[in-house]
């Protein structure tokens, strides 16, 4: 939820963001207005209440002839009393409801513009010439059935569309994959969590998941919750309704979790292979710092996302996201795109999003400074994902069907240096 009194100070900021995002502006005359009903209609509210306290009192000063005046006014007050608490309750209720509709304020600098309209900030790595290699493209699930490391007709079989079966050497690829980042984000202090993959309507709302894009998540009605699509969901009410202590530095957090997305409305699109699936693993950095510091932070966890990529080897480009491919809890993101041969083009791998003030604010997670308390700053950051294997066996592929291991992830691996094509069911 974004800062209201920020915004009757300067409501055409907010504005601007909703007309960056695509939204309509007009949501905020009308956030405006409720929070005016709101503010209104409790001063009447504690107006009413003070007079009645006074009425109250009055009646014992009150001679025996003045007494039943003195409470049938009383009386009056009381039931005035209590028809103002109801509706101020309610003008709360609708002020809030509307605020909850406004997604973050985007920071200055974001594109404008929907998801065609980022901004690619730079390039890394070398796009490997592959014809030139004498090397036949495979994409990922041609060179992972080769490999028996990825299986996505039982996977059908068993779940249906969008699953699949990581075995032998796949599934041995991905823990090598996850272990490696985090082992990074322990050298950069992060603290490791395997986290609940479900969580309360409270916590995913709190987050901004249950906005525009309550469709892509899974939801166990008899139990009312939530499967979780990131680990940031579960980060983020760990510290709900809490007073932290950032005197030290940021709070973070590196999350391993399976994640779960029911994919709606992507019909058609990826269906081949394991780029776009209802099911799968992920580290997750995720970061609580005072707001002054969340621009500097968000660089960081980029920073960090970059030092996984160049380990297992992958070109790829930095875009900065334009307002209107934001999430609504987002204030600004960037993703790593990294390149896919077998397509010839990039594929998102990582997203970093600097969240500001707006989810602490929905889940009360605040700091103390100078004797008071304020919200902080949320931010994340994907360090690994299946996905990345997409890119890992499509850009280290050999001309023979087998795939070079990154030196990065050797380690992970016996040091095993080449993965070969294997022959069986």
């Amino acid at each position: 939820m974004i800062d209201l009194r920020a915004l009757r100070e300067n409501p055409e900021a907010v504005r601007a963001s909703q007309r960056a995002r695509g939204e309509d502006p007009a949501l905020v005359d009308a956030v405006l207005a409720a929070d005016a009903r709101r503010r209104e209609s409790l001063a009447t509210f504690e107006d009413l209440r003070a007079e009645q306290k006074a009425a109250s009192r009055g009646v014992g000063a009150a001679s025996p002839e003045e007494r039943p005046a003195a409470l049938a006014r009383a009386k009056e007050l009381a039931e005035g009393v209590k028809a103002a608490e109801a509706a101020s309750s309610a003008a709360a209720a609708e002020a809030e409801e509307l605020a909850r509709r406004l997604p973050n304020v985007v920071v200055e600098g974001v594109p404008a513009g929907g998801p065609d309209d980022f901004v690619v900030l730079r390039e890394e790595g070398t796009i490997r010439d592959l014809a030139a290699e004498g090397v036949t493209v495979r994409d990922h699930l041609e060179l992972g059935e080769g490999l028996r490391a990825i299986d996505t007709k039982r996977g059908t079989k068993v779940s249906g569309a969008r699953f699949y079966f990581l075995t032998g050497i796949g599934a041995r690829l991905e823990l090598a994959l996850l272990n490696a980042a985090m082992d990074r984000a322990l050298a950069a202090g992060f603290t490791p969590m395997i986290t609940p993959t479900l969580v309360t309507p409270e916590v995913m709302s709190g987050t901004g998941f249950l906005g525009a894009h309550a469709d892509e998540v899974y939801r166990l009605p008899a139990d009312d919750l939530y499967l979780t699509g990131t680990s940031e969901v579960a980060l983020a009410g760990y510290h709900a309704d809490e007073i932290l202590d950032l005197t030290d530095g940021p709070l973070r957090y590196a999350g391993w979790s399976t994640c779960y997305r029911r994919e709606a409305g992507s019909y058609g699109k990826d269906t081949r292979g394991i780029i776009r699936v209802h099911q799968f693993n992920k580290v997750e950095m995720f970061s609580y710092c005072p707001q002054e510091e969340a621009e500097a932070e968000h660089a960081r966890l980029l920073a960090w996302e970059e030092e996984m990529l160049a380990a297992v080897e992958l070109p790829y480009r930095v875009i900065d996201v334009a307002a209107g491919d934001l999430g609504s809890s987002a204030a600004r993101k960037f993703d790593c795109e990294a390149w896919l041969p077998s397509q010839e083009r990039y594929l998102e791998l990582t997203s970093t999003s600097n969240c500001t003030t707006f989810q602490a604010r929905r889940l009360g997670i605040r700091e103390r400074r100078d004797g008071q308390t304020r919200p902080v700053a949320t931010l994340n950051g994907t360090l690994a994902t299946t996905r990345w294997l997409v890119a890992i066996l499509e850009n280290h592929q050999l001309p023979d069907g087998a795939v070079r291991v990154p030196q990065g992830l050797r380690p992970y691996l016996g040091g095993l240096e080449v993965l070969e094509p294997r022959a069986g069911r």
